[in-house]
């Protein structure tokens, strides 16, 4: 393949990756501002769903473009922006991995239990405040992470 064309894989995984993560924060605090249990449930079992199609999905082709134009084009890994792009990539996977999935698992067991309509816990809004702030945190940073990609510093 060509440079453009693993460019063009990278930033179609960026926008599958970003898109999804926005949007998903956005439709799942919709939901749980209904307070409904069965709207609830179901907005928890999507974000698992997308995050499974879509940010994983975005985060593959996001390597697959990223090392491919590394290779074709001749990059140097140890150029400024791509230490940073690489890093920042990174730190956002290990928040996901270490507390986002945890986190919406947990909410998705619990949703499960109270999606034919019985009491939502506790437990339940506690997780989401961590979901909420963690996930706003991984969100910022590859946003971060565009301006290396753009600007390369």
């Amino acid at each position: 393949m060509s440079y453009n064309a693993f460019k063009v894989v990278h930033l179609f995984g960026v926008v599958l990756f970003l898109g999804n993560i926005i949007v998903t924060a956005l439709w799942k605090m919709l939901a749980d501002r209904t307070r409904a249990p069965a709207v609830i449930a179901y907005a928890q079992w999507l974000v698992t769903l997308t995050d499974w199609i879509f940010t994983a999905g975005g985060v593959v082709l996001i390597v697959i473009g990223a090392y491919g134009m590394v290779a074709v084009g001749g990059l140097d890994l140890r150029q400024t922006w791509l230490v940073w792009g690489q890093s920042l990539f990174l730190l956002s996977g290990l928040i996901w991995a270490a507390v986002l999935i945890p986190t919406q698992i947990a909410q998705a067991r619990q949703a499960r239990a109270f999606a034919a309509g019985g009491p939502i816990p506790e437990s339940y809004w506690r997780l989401g405040r961590r979901w909420a702030i963690w996930g706003v945190i991984a969100t910022i940073v590859p946003l971060c992470n565009l301006y290396f990609m753009v600007f390369k510093p």
